[in-house]
């Protein structure tokens, strides 16, 4: 499984109804600024102590931020724990809003 996935991809995946988490590490401030509906929010910073409790290791996680590099550090970092089916979201939120949903705001 690739370590990244395009925001297309993941709508397609919405679309069909496919069964994962789409794990949002922004800041409560950003979150609050522009979000995917059904988003699940672990700040990048809570993730090492949430992670064990309210994710599914055996379940396919989306991490998502403002432009991929924070959700691809978590994405490593979760796969080193032994979480096998974690993708990032390349171009993160920006990415989102530019190429899926013009109605998410830009900041």
């Amino acid at each position: 499984m690739d370590f990244e996935i395009s925001a297309g991809q993941v709508k397609s995946m919405l679309k069909r109804g496919d069964k994962f988490t789409l794990l949002d590490v922004r800041e409560p401030w950003e979150w609050e600024k522009a979000s995917i509906e059904g988003s699940k929010q672990i700040p990048m910073g809570d993730v090492p102590m949430r992670a064990q409790q309210e994710l599914d290791p055996d379940e396919h996680i989306v991490v998502l931020c403002h432009h991929g590099v924070r959700s691809l550090s978590v994405t490593n970092w979760l796969r080193q724990q032994g979480f096998e089916k974690v993708q990032s979201v390349r171009g993160g939120i920006d990415g989102w809003a530019r190429t899926v949903d013009p109605k998410v705001p830009l900041y």
